[in-house]
């Protein structure tokens, strides 16, 4: 029982240059179940991403060494990592504080100081958002897992894409982030469901997340 609980607890990662800020959110999110990662900055956070990859990163935006924005625009550039949801805590609460966080690439916005029962509410509903859109991507059946053959290899430009597609994206999305046309988008898709013998993109998906490329 006690394994099956540690394999459901999600992980933090929680980025703040204030020890105190640290010790007390970390003390309340494991009080509340969760596992919390910590890193004093921008930096040391993508230290952290080179070996874990959390099921959430919690953000201050004002940072020495790298800042909150800067720290989620390269979040977002690396696919490993790049649907990880992002909460951003910032003193700055004026609305274009607001405005630039969330369209750096954060998906809340939180203004310290904040309510302990806040930042958990956030997170639960974050998460589950994010756990939404994963089954959503894995397709209405998940009792089986999907086949393929063994030996399938994707190019470097084709696992992008079908990191994307695990992410929910659409063509025309995954064409604009990744810079490329939509037919070339297609041409990949098309390409790799031959090489998996798989029948369409919710499949391509499924398999992507159950083969941890996504």
């Amino acid at each position: 029982m006690k394994e099956n609980a540690r394999k459901d607890q999600k992980q933090l990662l929680l980025v703040d240059d204030d020890p105190n800020l640290i010790l007390l959110v970390k003390d309340y999110l494991e009080f509340r179940g969760y596992e919390v990662l910590t890193a004093e900055n921008g930096r040391e956070a993508l230290e952290v991403l080179e070996h874990q990859v959390p099921d959430m990163i919690i953000c201050d935006v004002m940072m020495p060494e790298m800042d909150g924005y800067t720290l989620v625009e390269q979040i977002r550039q690396d696919s490993k990592v790049s649907w990880i949801p992002v909460l951003f805590l910032s003193a700055k609460g004026q609305s274009q504080d607001r405005v630039k966080g969330l369209s750096t690439g954060a998906d809340v916005y939180m203004v310290k100081p904040f309510e302990p029962e806040e930042l958990v509410a956030q997170v639960e509903s974050s998460l589950k958002q994010a756990n939404r859109l994963i089954r959503h991507s894995k397709g209405v059946e998940v009792g089986h897992k999907i086949k393929v053959p063994e030996n399938v290899e994707l190019t470097p430009t084709e696992r992008k894409v079908v990191q994307l597609v695990a992410q929910g994206l659409a063509n025309r999305d995954i064409a604009i982030k990744l810079e490329v046309s939509q037919r070339t988008v297609e041409s990949h898709v098309s390409n790799m469901l031959n090489k998996t013998s798989l029948h369409n993109r919710t499949e391509l998906a499924r398999w992507a997340i159950e083969s941890n490329m996504a």
